[in-house]
């Protein structure tokens, strides 16, 4: 051995795990061509919502010839593959398999060409444009590690390939399955999302503590008198009491919530009348609400029936004439990364991938259903999802040099760099599970 491999080995056996964190990484470097092949399948043939059977059935045999104890259809189409390695913690890993309803124009080569018919009844195309691709591939890199290496852990790992993330009701599904009844409940659950962050691909992003927001869909039907636009004093307006709900909406944030509490109320649809010259009898609204705890939650709630039926009343309407405020039943919690066990994590992160790889990201009011794994049972569940930034250096240097902005997430033009957000994600998953089970 020369001298500067010989100090190079000793310098890596000071830094705890260093040697064993190059082993992993190098020895993925040799699944990789495999796992693109997987990934460019799963990228032109993704599913929708509750639909994921080809992704699901193709996924469970690669679990079965790894080892794994493999039951499918847990929440309809959630796949739960369980190892276990003698004493010690429980591990849940999970990965999301749902596409979106999105044609593509990313121009790749695997294109989605698919199409299929989501709960509004219209055929649409089909895109993986949030990255579940990459999630379910480095899903199965970590998993082939991992079962490769059972004399580095001890204890038992639970992979779950959840269903219908962007209709968040897949790990709802799972849950109501018996996830935690059926099958061994953790100790702590990890994820990983990529990310359309300005940063280069493969850049690990923590956040402890409130991650991604609750997410609540709210209906408010407004009634009034219809009839002739020529006669407006014999009617009353359902679009200026709705406008005047728009209105007064926005001072839930501005003047009910103190700056310091993160909330969203936007209105995103508003439906009423057909003609130049008529009145319309009803107007409907469509909102999205984001918060983060279960205390601003409700506070927006309340205040959104509120306001909706205080504008009816002094429009002169009552009784049943008053709005219909329903909210929806898909409601996602917010996600909670627990802030001791996030920080011990990240330092493990930087220890395997280097300071300039790991840093610690802004929670979002977006939202993710892995929230449901620690909720389940917040007082013995660690939990902790983190991003990976999927952005092409193209586009970083295009953001960079002209100010072109970044596709976002969902986006039919978002095509991330899927080796390096898989790459990291394999190794970042495996090496977390296998620090959170050491072997004796």
């Amino acid at each position: 051995m020369s001298k500067f491999m010989l100090k190079l080995a000793l310098a890596a056996m000071t830094i705890p795990g260093a040697a064993h964190a190059q082993d992993l990484g190098a020895e993925l470097q040799g699944d990789m061509p495999a796992l693109m092949e997987l990934y460019r399948d799963l990228h032109a043939h993704p599913e929708l919502s509750f639909q994921e059977v080809r992704t699901s059935a193709k996924l469970a045999a690669r679990m079965r010839k790894l080892g794994f104890e493999v039951t499918e259809k847990v929440g309809k189409t959630g796949v739960v593959s369980v190892l276990r390695n003698g004493e010690g913690p429980t591990v849940l890993l999970r990965a999301d398999m749902d596409g979106l309803p999105v044609v593509e124009q990313t121009g790749l080569p695997y294109a989605s060409k698919e199409t299929a018919v989501p709960e509004s009844g219209v055929t649409t195309g089909v895109m993986h444009a949030c990255g579940h691709d990459t999630h379910m591939t480095g899903f199965i890199g970590a998993a082939q590690l991992l079962s490769r290496h059972k004399d580095k852990w001890s204890g038992t790992l639970v992979m779950v390939l959840q269903p219908a993330e962007e209709a968040g009701g897949g790990a709802r599904a799972m849950l109501a399955d018996g996830l935690y009844t059926r099958f061994p409940k953790p100790d702590y659950a990890l994820a990983f999302h990529d990310a359309a962050a300005p940063a280069p691909a493969g850049t690990i992003g923590y956040v402890p503590g409130f991650a991604l927001a609750n997410v609540d869909s709210v209906d408010i039907k407004v009634k009034g008198v219809g009839g002739h636009g020529a006669y407006p004093q014999s009617t009353k307006d359902p679009i200026v009491i709705a406008s005047a709900i728009v209105m007064r909406l926005q001072t839930l944030v501005s003047r009910e919530k103190s700056p310091f509490e993160p909330a969203v109320v936007t209105v995103g649809s508003f439906l009423a009348g057909a003609k130049h010259n008529i009145i319309s009898d009803e107007a409907k609204l469509q909102l999205t609400v984001r918060s983060y705890t279960d205390e601003s939650r409700k506070q927006l709630l309340d205040g959104i029936a509120r306001i909706a039926r205080g504008e009816a009343i002094a429009a002169g309407l009552e009784g049943e004439m008053l709005p219909v405020v329903t909210v929806k039943e898909d409601f996602t919690p917010a996600t909670y990364n627990s802030p001791e066990f996030t920080l011990e994590l990240a330092a493990r992160f930087k220890e395997r991938f280097g300071e300039d790889r790991v840093f610690e990201a802004e929670p979002v009011m977006g939202g993710e259903d892995f929230s449901e794994y620690r909720r389940a049972d917040p007082d013995s569940i660690k939990a902790m999802i983190f991003w990976i930034s999927g952005t092409p250096q193209p586009m970083l240097e295009a953001l960079k040099k002209e100010g072109k902005p970044l596709p976002s997430l969902h986006s039919p033009f978002w095509a991330p760099d899927a080796e390096k957000v898989i790459a990291t994600g394999a190794e970042a998953l495996a090496g977390a599970a296998m620090h959170l089970m050491p072997s004796s």
